[in-house]
């Protein structure tokens, strides 16, 4: 019996550290996300996930930092308990609060397309501040957006109790985090892969 002897491509050298750079970055999310304080007024717990979806878009671009965002939302749907509060399965992912979870890979790719102007990388650090704070502000109203239009559907609540409890409690917390997104990436000591 004779074996095929046929040589592999190899994948390049750029995909592969970027694809390693997009998996730390989730596994970094999904390693802070158990961490939830619970709010007296909202369903939703306060975490420091939205800054991981910052900083993806911002370091990893609008493909490779979505992409940090599918296998964060693959490693929970699967059972890991990656989710806030440890929670993991499809059950979190379709609950009440499944649509900030959902938003997460949208709003990467937001960030990244309009701090990168498309999908070559360039340095975070050297992009005017006012881009990257307009893009921060996009990437939360569409996590809020959808996170919080989703629980209204999903609870069938009105609209102004579904801000009340799944938007404005957040709003002190997400500035926090975009101002440490800014100073990381500011700070230059992360930098792109250059395309």
């Amino acid at each position: 019996m004779e074996t095929e002897g046929s040589s592999v491509e190899l994948v390049d050298g750029d995909v592969v550290r970027q694809f390693a750079r997009a998996a730390v970055l989730a596994a970094l999310l999904g390693a802070v996300a158990p961490v939830a304080i619970p709010l007296p007024l909202s369903p939703a717990p306060l975490t420091l996930q939205v800054l991981f979806v910052f900083l993806a878009g911002l370091v990893l671009g609008p493909v490779w930092g979505s992409v940090s965002m599918l296998l964060y939302l693959t490693a929970g749907a699967i059972g890991i308990p990656v989710f806030a509060g440890w929670e993991a399965g499809l059950g979190t992912l379709f609950g009440p609060t499944g649509g900030y979870l959902w938003s997460y890979p949208v709003a990467a790719a937001l960030i990244g397309a309009v701090v990168h102007r498309g999908t070559d990388l360039r340095d975070p650090a050297a992009v005017p501040l006012p881009i990257v704070v307009v893009a921060l502000v996009m990437g939360t109203i569409v996590i809020y957006g959808m996170g919080t239009g989703y629980a209204a559907w999903l609870l069938e609540l009105e609209a102004w109790e579904a801000i009340a409890g799944f938007a404005l409690p957040f709003i002190p917390g997400e500035l926090l985090k975009m101002a440490a997104a800014i100073a990381i990436v500011q700070s230059g000591r992360i930098e792109p892969i250059q395309s």
